[in-house]
């Protein structure tokens, strides 16, 4: 009989390879243990210093709105960001080619801002049944419930206090040479921004809303695609953030327009992008450049 045959004939050796060979492999928890292991982050020191910009009319510069920036201090504990329909394909391909682009800046934002302690939200709109399983659904799903403010819809459109948009988007805003070549995609979240940690996943500003509350979220920055659709009227979107009460700004660098520019006002692709953040900037929320939430003032984080 070979050796190997008798070790394992002793219970004891058996026992000890089998224990070995389990360690060996990789855990996939299941659904159940996913269900239990939903903690949530802890609350840390930390002041994240942000560079605002915002635009208004001032006498002296005509009836043009000018670019005023301002200083603000976000506490990380009460902080959290947004991503929103930064899908892994997307059926405009020029889209989805600056998407290839944008999803690695944006990982590596929320890296930085997650180990500063703040709150990181996936918002794949159409693709988060992928995920309702793991920890980063059962965690938000779990939150206790709150009474808004205000009705939360679906998809909030302009109220009279905002104009219409700069540019024409009322084709769908695609900019390839073809859009009749439009196909189906996958609304998953793009593989190059994780999902890891405390982060949780959600399209649902009604989920959101509870989480906000029960974790004392007051302030939101907001990043993804697109900034004149989807950015601006998702039911976790600016407009209806600010209607709920938040602190919001959008995140100028890391975000991108439907845009064509063979529509008004024919300009190219990446003007169509600044006119419609100049347009958030005059008329809902200031924008800030995307390293401000990747570090926090000197001697905030504690202890001293």
């Amino acid at each position: 009989m070979p050796a190997a045959w008798s070790i394992l004939r002793s219970p004891v050796a058996a026992a000890v390879m089998v224990g070995a060979l389990c360690c060996a492999l990789p855990h996939v928890a299941t659904a159940a243990e996913a269900s239990t292991n939903v903690s949530t982050r802890p609350q840390v020191p930390g002041v994240l210093r942000l560079d605002a910009r915002r635009r208004e009319v001032l006498p002296e510069h005509g009836a043009q709105p000018v670019a005023v920036r301002e200083g603000r201090d976000w506490n990380v504990s009460e902080t959290a960001i947004i991503v929103c329909d930064v899908w892994s394909n997307h059926r405009c391909r020029a889209s989805a080619e600056r998407i290839e682009v944008l999803a690695p800046k944006i990982n590596a934002v929320l890296s930085a801002a997650r180990d500063h302690g703040v709150m990181i939200i996936h918002a794949p709109s159409g693709g988060v049944s992928y995920y309702e399983t793991t920890p980063y659904r059962q965690r938000i799903k779990q939150a206790a419930s709150f009474e808004p403010p205000v009705a939360i819809a679906d998809l909030v459109r302009a109220d009279v206090a905002e104009p219409s948009l700069p540019i024409d988007d009322s084709d769908g805003g695609c900019d390839d040479p073809d859009p009749s070549t439009l196909v189906e995609f996958d609304y998953r979240q793009h593989p190059a921004i994780r999902m890891v940690g405390y982060d949780v996943v959600t399209e649902d500003g009604r989920e959101l809303y509870n989480y906000f509350r029960q974790e004392g979220i007051k302030n939101v920055a907001i990043l993804g695609i697109h900034t004149n659709m989807c950015v601006l009227g998702r039911s976790f979107g600016i407009r209806q953030l600010r209607a709920l009460g938040f602190n919001v700004v959008l995140c100028r660098d890391l975000t991108d327009a439907s845009y064509d520019s063979r529509d008004y006002p024919f300009v190219s692709h990446a003007r169509g992008t600044e006119l419609v953040v100049e347009h958030i900037e005059t008329f809902l929320c200031p924008s800030i450049e995307s390293a401000c939430l990747t570090r926090v003032v000197p001697g905030t984080a504690g202890p001293q």
